[in-house]
């Protein structure tokens, strides 16, 4: 079978190995565009790529727009876009090596109304930090779990991936890998780093994980091979819900949430865009700009000067 007369099943699958090893992109990314590439191939049809039309964008966007699952659940915009931009990337590739079908130039994104910036106060952070009794072994975690996301704005995947033996606690910093494996240097508050060492030095195993469960243990194994008692994801936005909750804080507190907060309270504070960037991990400008919105110290000086 020649390349021009390949179905887009087998296209996909070529593109996602291209993705995984030409492009070395992560195992979550690689995900992502397979499961949106093969929500279109469902509705679609495994057919030519030169079939692929302008019309059919248009109808298949409609598709999305109107989409329910299973419990009445649409898609938002953003998600909408992001089927758009895996279909583009996709496209892309096959013109790429010489395969006809639609140019993914003609393939318009969605315009999303602009994001706002959700964060917490120096007050309510505190409230936070607060909630949380260090007289036990959980205790002792959750507090340095919450210091530790505030003092550095890691995402919570990145903080639940961290080993001890990447984490500097004499130089207070360490490396990080964010999205596309880019590389950052991350930098603790000694008070963060003050919490992680009471947490750490309060345990007795050698566990690789800097954060684990300290539930009770069913499985024998699970004693010897720590990466189980590894927290999720799930696990850490939990634990900052319970004591947001437990804070009286009537905001939807997230991980992200303190993300925003580390980047808000370095930026009223004086810091550079730029450094804020680096900080966080962002590719572009435009990501971390979002931010200026609620720190634009111009602005409020222009308002009480001439506003009487």
């Amino acid at each position: 079978m020649s390349k021009k007369s390949k179905s887009i099943s087998i296209l996909i699958r070529q593109f996602l190995e291209h993705v995984e090893v030409g492009k070395n992109q992560s195992p979550k990314t690689v995900e992502n565009y397979q499961h949106y590439l093969l929500r279109f191939l469902a509705w679609f049809g495994d057919k030519s790529p030169s079939s692929i039309k302008l019309d059919d964008i248009h109808k298949y966007r409609l598709y999305l727009n109107r989409y329910k699952d299973d419990k009445d659940r649409t898609l938002g915009v953003k998600t909408q876009n992001y089927h758009v931009i895996a279909l583009r990337a996709f496209l892309k590739y096959l013109a790429k090596n010489d395969i006809a079908t639609l140019s993914p130039e003609k393939i318009d994104l969605q315009k999303i109304p602009e994001r706002t910036v959700e964060y917490l106060t120096r007050d309510e952070l505190e409230r936070l930090f607060h909630a949380i009794k260090t007289d036990t072994m959980m205790g002792l975690r959750d507090r340095a779990i919450i210091e530790t996301l505030y003092s550095t704005g890691l995402r919570v995947s990145e903080l639940r991936s961290l080993d001890r033996k990447q984490v500097d606690l004499k130089r207070r910093e360490f490396m990080v890998r964010g999205k596309g494996r880019k590389p950052r240097i991350v930098f603790l508050s000694k008070r963060a780093t003050n919490h992680i060492e009471a947490y750490l030095n309060a345990r007795d195993d050698n566990f690789d994980p800097v954060f684990i469960s300290h539930g009770r243990t069913k499985k024998a194994e699970d004693i010897i091979l720590g990466e189980r008692k590894r927290l999720t994801t799930v696990s850490i936005e939990n634990i900052v819900r319970k004591y947001a909750l437990k804070a009286g804080i009537i905001k939807k507190v997230t991980p992200h949430i303190l993300r925003h907060s580390f980047a808000t309270e370095l930026l009223l504070n004086g810091a550079d865009i730029r450094s804020v960037q680096e900080m966080l991990g962002h590719a572009s400008i435009t990501t971390t700009q979002i931010y200026t919105h609620v720190t634009n110290k111009r602005l409020r000086e222009i308002h009480d000067k001439f506003h009487k």
